[in-house]
């Protein structure tokens, strides 16, 4: 009976060391904050929070029907497809940013979601994660070699960035603090705000919105905030913060920032009210059948370009980091596969290579020479 006690109680203090460990770990600066005070009596207003959280405009389970967590964890464990990531270095271009004429429309991608854009005389940056990793252990999550071309040094100054969610592979601590001096407005969803003044950036720089609502940026420069179908959170509890989509309008063009989605009737409403769209950005990875309300597959990409009356797509969201079970380069073989068949127009460039916004671009499959 003793010794059964011993273990009990051994087994008591090991939970607690480890439980206390993580909540101490957890007050780093990188975790964020979750909203409080005056944001969260704002948050608590909103038409999309209820029951304590944001919520989808569907009914969006993290898994689909069926589907364990135990069952996903065996499958990431022993049934990733060989190919999850590449062997090979991924081929890259390095494009003088500081150069570009100010007078030229260009996006340049970096891998996953982050890219720079750069219009009529602005100059944007979305979802930035340089640091080499999309997690808060920076020795897990690693991105594919090669992939990390640029680094903060190599950006002008920024005019507007904008954030989607708050994850990791979107909102990276690191990158962040580094473009803090460079940074001008800084447009986010309801709640994100918190995590930015907890890490010391000036609140007349925070542009914090809930869906539907329109800013002014500068004459001629219009953001439209709109829905996705996912989910936010940076530790033990999700959906204080709100996952976005954005309509972009400069003097020029409208340019959908599509985030991370799942497929659902909100591409359709959008391309209602707003469309058509001269460029659109969607996430094309890091899906599965498990999740399948959260991530678009690559088919549903190509079909919500078509509900956002798209001219043209780039898809993103892969050739950075393995997040699901796929082979890295599947994202973009089945979604051009499935542009070629509905006769959407792609671009897909390497990572630093620039996109020409204002006419054609040439850009070849340089993943079918990566192993």
């Amino acid at each position: 009976m003793r010794i059964i006690k011993n273990i009990i109680y051994t087994i008591v203090i090991i939970v607690f060391i480890l439980t206390s460990a993580t909540i101490i770990y957890m007050q780093k600066a990188t975790f964020g904050k979750t909203p409080s005070g005056a944001r969260l009596e704002r948050i608590k207003q909103s038409p999309n929070y209820r029951d304590g959280k944001f919520q989808n405009l569907s009914h969006t389970p993290d898994l689909a029907e069926g589907v364990s967590y135990y069952r996903v964890m065996k499958d990431f464990f022993f049934d990733k497809d060989k190919r999850n990531t590449p062997k090979d270095i991924i081929p890259t271009q390095k494009t003088d940013l500081h150069s570009l004429p100010a007078d030229t429309n260009v996006l340049v991608w970096f891998g996953h979601s982050s890219y720079y854009i750069q219009i009529d005389g602005k100059r944007i940056l979305v979802d930035p994660v340089l640091s080499g990793s999309a997690s808060p252990v920076s020795f897990t999550t690693k991105s594919f070699k090669g992939s990390d071309a640029y680094t903060i040094e190599d950006f002008p100054p920024i005019d507007y960035l904008f954030i989607t969610h708050d994850h990791y592979d979107h909102l990276d601590y690191e990158t962040i603090m580094k473009l803090k001096p460079k940074v001008g407005k800084i447009i986010m969803g309801l709640g994100v705000g918190e995590h930015f003044e907890h890490w010391g950036f000036d609140t007349s720089a925070i542009v914090e919105r809930d869906w539907h609502e329109t800013v002014t940026l500068d004459s001629g420069f219009t953001v439209h905030t709109t829905p996705g179908r996912h989910f936010s959170g940076r530790g033990f509890k999700r959906n204080q913060s709100l996952w976005m989509s954005y309509v972009l309008q400069t003097p020029s063009m409208k340019i959908f920032l599509g985030g991370d989605s799942g497929y659902d009737t909100h591409f359709e409403a959008i391309g209602k009210q707003h469309g058509p769209f001269d460029f659109v950005l969607l996430e094309c990875g890091q899906y599965h059948p498990y999740w399948k309300y959260i991530h678009m597959m690559p088919e549903e990409v190509v079909q919500a370009a078509i509900d956002l009356k798209a001219k043209t797509l780039m898809p993103v969201h892969w050739s950075k980091f393995s997040l699901a079970l796929h082979a890295w380069d599947e994202p973009i073989k089945r979604a051009l596969a499935e542009g070629k068949k509905k006769n959407v127009p792609m671009v897909t460039p390497m990572i630093g290579q620039v996109v020409n916004l204002d006419g054609s671009n040439q850009h070849h499959p340089w993943w079918e020479q990566v192993k």
